[in-house]
Parts: structure tokens; sequence; C-alpha cells
């Protein structure tokens, strides 16, 4: 008998999807994806205690790692590579780990998801230890990569959070925190890079902001620590310059080019008169 798996079920709404118009299947899919934030919406207590656990373990030192398979891999990837751009905060204290290694960003990578001792090896060539923090990501909340990541931090005492579409499924129990929102039935049964990988990506983009919000990155609304290492960051720092440091944009730009790209020196310096 076929197991009962919550991301597996049919969507009734949807059965005749390929007898419908253009336009219908796209308000079929909108439609659906609305549910995605709504669901995530009814977990952010269970958000705001993982918060807490990368927040506590960030300032201790440790680091957050993603972790997961296909997607869910990709996108703690993605979550994880914006963070040194955006917020100025070291590479190495937060990474994503997908199963299949970096060729699966682009390609699929057969099997790979059920290879439980290729996330151990990957954690341990890391050298995961007590102050890290571990955020399994699985739609399903069964893939054996994401599983066996959570064992291995439990065996060295790291933190656990699961990032899943099922609150029954055994990821959800291996952690100290689930976020399960469960989403539904996808508009192409079991097509978990739909509403499942909306939400997961939802959840990781609360997580990230609000960790780095925290951990002072950030000031008002504004990404004072940010790397300017593109023409639209540096147009970007410039304007933080002008609004918080109070400095004409030229003196903006010597001051930034004096502070060789450091926004926060910059902006020191704007402040203090120099």
């Amino acid at each position: 008998m076929l197991d009962d798996v919550l991301t597996e079920s049919v969507l009734e709404a949807t059965r005749d999807l390929d007898r419908r118009s253009i336009r219908e299947i796209l308000e079929a899919i909108h439609a659906e994806d609305r549910r995605a934030a709504e669901a995530v919406g009814g977990v952010l207590p269970e958000v705001e205690r993982a918060v807490e656990i990368l927040v506590l373990s960030l300032k201790g030192g440790g680091r957050w790692l993603n972790v997961g398979a296909g997607t869910s891999g990709r996108l703690g990837v993605l979550d994880a590579s914006e963070i040194p751009p955006t917020f100025g905060y070291p590479p190495e204290r937060v990474q994503g780990v997908i199963a299949g290694g970096d060729a699966a960003l682009r390609c699929a990578v057969e099997g790979a998801e059920d290879d439980g001792d290729a996330a151990r090896r990957a954690l341990r060539e890391l050298d995961l230890m007590p102050g890290d923090a571990v955020v399994a990501l699985s739609a399903s909340g069964r893939t054996p990569f994401a599983l066996a990541a959570l064992e291995e931090a439990r065996g060295v005492g790291a933190r656990r959070i699961a990032i899943t579409c099922d609150p029954g499924a055994p990821l959800a129990a291996a952690a100290e925190v689930a976020i399960a929102p469960v989403v539904g039935p996808e508009v192409i049964a079991g097509s978990t890079r739909m509403k499942g990988g909306l939400a997961q990506k939802m959840v990781l983009h609360l997580l990230s902001t609000t960790v780095m919000v925290r951990l002072g990155r950030v000031e008002g609304n504004l990404m004072t620590n940010l790397l300017p290492a593109s023409r639209k960051l540096e147009r970007r720092a410039l304007r933080i310059l002008v609004t918080l440091g109070g400095v004409e944009p030229g003196r903006a730009r010597a001051l930034l080019a004096d502070c060789r790209g450091s926004v926060q020196d910059a902006l020191e310096r704007a402040r203090n008169g120099a």
C-alpha cells in the first residue's frame, strides 16, 4: 500500500486542469498561492521561536546551516547566499547545504535526496559544532537527506529547526522547533515546488530578515551593513548615507570611497562631521 503522504494528495478543484484555458490555469494557480501565504501566517509563533534560537546561536559564535534537497535545498542555499550582500554578514556564518552538491543547484541529481549518509558527511566536513543551528527543509517532511541532517545535529548537540508542510511528518518530530505551514494539495498533485516551495521561501526570508534585524544589521529599515558590490548597491549605499548621514551626494560618494565601501564607517564619519 502506498504511504498516505499529505503533500501527495490530489486537489479536487483542479482535476480538469488540462482542459482549462490559459487564464483559468493562471487563476487557479494564483488562488492556491494565496493559501500558502495564509498558511505561513498561521505558524508565526513557531517562526518566532526559531528566530530566537538562530539569534542565540549566531551571537554565541555558532553558524546557521540550511539543509535540504531539490527545491527545498535550492531555496536554503538561495536565502543563505543573499545574507552577506544584504546585511554584510560573513558568508561562513550562514550557509546552505544541498543534496547532490552545487551541481544540484542547476540540474536535478537523481537519488541525492535519498542519501542520508551524504548529509552526515557534508555536515561533518563543515565540522558541525554544538553551538551551530541546523534548519532542515523538506516539503513532505520525509526526505532522508533532511532527516539525516537533524539526526547529525542531535548527535553533536546542535540546535534543530524543521521547515515542512506536514506537521505530522518525521522531520517535524525530529526538530526542537517545527515550522509547518499546511498549504494543502498542489495544483499539480505532488509538485511541491509550487505552494510548498513558496511557503518555505516565505518562512526563510521571515527568518533571515528578522534574525539580521535583531543582530543590528539594519538601522530603521535601511540596510546599513550592505556590501556595495554592484552599481545598484553602490547607489543604494549613497542614498543611505544621504538619508541617515545628512550629507550631499558628492560628499557621500567621497566618504564611501575613503571607507572602502563600508557604509557603517562612512555613516559614522558623516555623523561626526569628518
